[in-house]
């Protein structure tokens, strides 16, 4: 089984794409080159400000669902590795919902 990435891209006008693949190379040179999706066509140059690496494509593509329904706070503290902050955003989105 190939491995599967899931990944965070910062686009030009400061917005974060979500994306997964297996081969993390070529489809950042994808985006790069405006092949991407058409987000990352849009709003290009792109830089990479975070990646997983997953057993399965299947387990990288169900956490790229799960970052994208995230929000922008959720996801830079998880691009910044900030557990706490990522604890307490968790919390309070549990807490809005009952």
């Amino acid at each position: 089984m190939k491995l599967g990435y899931t990944y965070i891209l910062k686009c030009s006008d400061d917005s974060y794409y979500t994306g997964s693949t297996i081969d993390i190379k070529k489809r950042l040179a994808q985006h790069q080159n405006g092949e991407g999706a058409n987000h990352t066509k849009k709003y290009f140059p792109v830089e990479l400000v975070y990646l997983e690496c997953h057993s399965t494509i299947y387990e990288a593509f169900r956490r790229e669902k799960q970052i994208q329904g995230w929000s922008r706070a959720k996801k830079e503290a998880l691009i910044n590795s900030d557990l706490n902050k990522l604890v307490e955003l968790s919390k309070a989105f549990w807490e809005d919902e009952n």
